[in-house]
């Protein structure tokens, strides 16, 4: 038998804290032979990624281990010198973060960042190095790579970021992938592309993956086995599709029967609109030389309409790239745009600062990267009673941690946990905290920006129940962002779908599901529900 690439024996993780220590991770163990996939499954605060980040030691000070052994090729990466783990990092083990946004450095461009990597690792300079990053933005799907050279993280998307992201990890052709959550900003087509890549490389290297998700389909597309986690602990492990079709443990049943679904709240499409836009135009200017000359423009968002009623929800897909985060952002006069904007009956695109406070109470957005949105020196009750203050919402300390408490509570977090901070969470709990620091403030317009894409199924669930239900008791309305095509059928009463800045395809939710008619949004549906359907296909229907 092949002998094991990577082998976790006994390994817990402790964290200290002020009322003592949080036990994480508790006496897990698995082992992955070379070119084998081994996924991590499990809800957020799982200890998933906590057990991927001791591998590598990435986790903090406040972190520590009490047990257990990490061998790599026969060395316990626990007791290895860290001069001797620097060598390992980033050649034979690499790993994919779960937020780009903040794995990035936002003060070097992207050609420095990979070409780093080659640097440090295979002594690639000048020339050469630059013929490798090309070849790697082009692997992971970035278009136009050469002219993405000089980038820097804010000025890609979130998906492009996250491709960024993987083919720094993939520039040193490891024995050992670490991804977390790899394709959680990607949408269902690159997503599909990133995954045969993978899969191409690992066929091709004899690389192993250690792969954590908390997407199934996933799973049963890449993976050979699978860990299913629970409180810090393996419940179950096995052959995928032993563990798919045969589930013993009842967490794992659960997750398996876990989905988002219903389907959106009925709205009147006679009634007034809450927001409505357009034509309207984002174009980013694209400059070259010493002098910093505009030689063409980036056309964000290229004549896009809508509107938006109270209790609607309007949906907006497509690759990553083709606007629609920056649509969203326009409509909340967070970023400048050319066209009209009437927000309850006020026309709001030449407003400035000043004119927009007033009106933010009423409008609110959930960012796609929750860790990068919240402030990592602010606890989870002073972010989300940041709004409450500003808008003088309430009077006193007690109406403030008490409008926090509810909050937190209708998104399914503890109230006691308000007085920890973010990087005390895991990236789903993350988003829930984002989530109730936009809720906290009742508004009427919300735009959400990937809001379940770092969250589990059977919480992505919850969340979406959570949003009907808030958007019929209070009348939101909502501009909907994902690339989880099945959350924004759950969710959505219209859909837009944008390719390259401009609107290819809009109308009913359910006409649009139903019946598409442009090849792109064909190719868009295909790319999601077949690997759905592939998952699904040989699963048990469960009670």
């Amino acid at each position: 038998m092949t002998e094991p690439l990577l082998t976790v024996e006994d390994l817990s993780v402790v964290f200290r804290t002020r009322d003592g220590e949080t036990r994480a991770v508790d006496r897990v163990s698995f082992s992955i032979a070379p070119g084998e996939t081994l996924a991590l499954v499990g809800e957020s605060g799982s200890g998933k990624s906590v057990t991927a980040l001791s591998v590598l030691r990435l986790l903090d000070g406040a972190a520590h281990h009490p047990s257990g052994r990490i061998l790599f090729k026969g060395r316990d990466l626990l007791t290895l010198r860290e001069r001797d783990l620097r060598q390992v990092r980033g050649a034979d083990i690499t790993m994919v973060f779960q937020e780009p946004m903040t794995s990035l450095n936002p003060l070097h461009t992207i050609q420095r960042q990979i070409g780093e990597v080659l640097e440090i690792h295979r002594g690639l300079r000048g020339q050469r190095a630059r013929a490798r990053i090309l070849e790697l933005l082009d692997l992971v799907g970035i278009r136009d790579a050469e002219r993405r050279l000089g980038a820097y993280p804010h000025e890609l998307s979130g998906g492009q970021r996250q491709r960024v992201m993987i083919a720094m990890a993939l520039a040193c052709e490891p024995d050992l992938l670490v991804a977390d959550e790899p394709t959680t900003a990607l949408d269902v087509t690159v997503q599909a592309q990133i995954l045969a890549l993978l899969a191409d490389l690992q066929k091709r290297l004899g690389m192993a993956m250690l792969f954590i998700t908390h997407d199934l389909g996933i799973v049963r597309r890449i993976a050979t086995s699978v860990c299913v986690m629970l409180r810090g602990r393996i419940v179950e492990t096995g052959p995928v599709a032993e563990v798919f079709t045969r589930p013993r443990h009842d967490y794992t049943r659960r997750l398996l029967a876990s989905e988002p679904t219903g389907r959106a709240n009925p709205v009147d499409r006679t009634a007034p609109a809450m927001i409505e836009a357009g034509p309207i135009k984002v174009w980013f200017p694209l400059k070259e030389g010493l002098l910093r000359r505009t030689v063409g423009h980036v056309k964000a968002v290229d004549g896009v309409t809508l509107a938006v009623r109270a209790g609607e929800t309007v949906g907006v897909v497509g690759e990553s790239g083709s606007g629609k985060t920056t649509l969203g952002l326009a409509l909340l006069r967070l970023i400048g745009s050319e066209g009209p904007i009437v927000f309850l009956g006020q026309r709001i695109d030449r407003y400035g600062v000043g004119a927009m406070r007033p009106l933010r109470k009423d409008m609110q957005v959930v960012f796609q990267d929750p860790y990068g949105s919240l402030s990592p020196r602010m606890s989870v009750g002073e972010i989300v009673a940041e709004g409450l203050q500003v808008q003088g919402r309430v009077n006193t300390a007690a109406e403030r941690r008490a409008a926090v408490a509810k909050a937190l509570t209708d998104v399914g977090l503890d109230p006691a946990a308000m007085d920890r901070y973010p990087h005390e969470f895991s990236g789903g709990q993350r988003q829930r905290i984002a989530i109730a620091r936009a809720i906290v403030l009742e508004p009427r317009f919300v735009v959400l920006d990937e809001p379940t894409s770092a969250l589990d199924r059977s919480v992505q669930a919850q969340i979406v129940t959570l949003l009907r239900d808030l958007q019929r008791e209070r009348g939101l309305a909502y501009l909907f962002i994902s690339h989880d095509l099945k959350v924004v059928r759950a969710l959505s009463n219209y859909v837009l779908v944008m390719q390259q800045g401009r609107v290819v395809e809009e109308g009913l939710a359910e006409a649009i599901f139903a019946s598409p008619q442009t090849e792109y949004t064909r190719t868009l549906f295909a790319a999601a529900f077949e690997m759905d359907a592939a998952t699904t296909a040989d699963e048990p229907v469960l009670a």
